[in-house]
């Protein structure tokens, strides 16, 4: 931070006195002396740098929103041509993401005109990863839904057998099952959710995209409303 402010502080003092054909020397004089005559300047370039950190986050964020809404490998519901997509990264094993499960519920029951991306991004252990596998496969079963909903909406951990048994449940062709789980087409949702992810500099699940925006961690439903309501540019 101490290194990125210096940078900005002489990017400043630097545009100014070149033009005037000072030394490097007494530019860094300059700037010194200028800090220590008004320390407000030092509010400013933390401001500068803030603004900058924001617009770089949101052309990120805008940058993986394009590559998402374009990326047909992965599931979708609620309004296939709603107004504003809501992409969840998540970990069926990840109790926060229960609780946005049941948030995204209420979202997609109370607005007609949202979409919503999953990013299923298996990060806590082995039983995750299988979970993400079963679910993606059941695409190929027409049961997506379905068994993401029964594993969401279930009570404790997320196991294997649990998995199969909700697949049976479901009158799921399990062997078929089985088969798809390593399909390329798992494989390759996965390696992107885990590629963009640490593109956002996300850590954690669940993790949001809204528009344009970003928001990492759990969102209530008036927070996520918000969101959707900002990416219409309603005030």
């Amino acid at each position: 931070m101490r290194l990125v402010l210096s940078a900005v502080l002489f990017f400043i003092f630097y545009q100014n006195a070149t033009a005037q054909n000072v030394t490097e020397d007494q530019i860094k004089q300059l700037a010194l002396e200028a800090i220590l005559e008004n320390p407000e300047i030092i509010m400013q370039a933390v401001a500068i740098l803030q603004q900058r950190e924001k617009e770089r986050a949101a052309s990120g964020a805008n940058t993986v929103r394009l590559q998402l809404e374009s990326d047909t490998n992965a599931p979708n519901l609620g309004n296939l041509e709603g107004d504003v997509t809501v992409v969840e990264f998540f970990d069926y094993n990840c109790p926060y993401c229960r609780s946005a499960g049941q948030t995204l519920q209420a979202l997609l029951a109370a607005d007609a005109n949202v979409r919503v991306i999953y990013r299923e991004w298996p990060i806590l252990g082995e039983d995750s990863v299988i979970a993400a596998r079963a679910a993606l496969a059941a695409r190929e079963q027409g049961k997506y839904e379905a068994f993401h909903w029964a594993l969401m909406n279930g009570e404790g951990r997320v196991t294997e057998a649990l998995i199969f048994k909700v697949a049976r449940d479901l009158g799921m062709d399990v062997a078929k099952l089985e088969a798809d789980m390593v399909s390329p087409a798992v494989e390759a949702h996965i390696a992107l959710s885990n590629a963009l992810a640490q593109q956002l500099g996300f850590t954690g699940t669940p993790a949001f995209i809204v528009g344009d925006k970003t928001a990492p961690g759990m969102l209530s439903f008036d927070e996520i409303t918000r969101l959707v309501a900002d990416a219409r540019n309603i005030p």
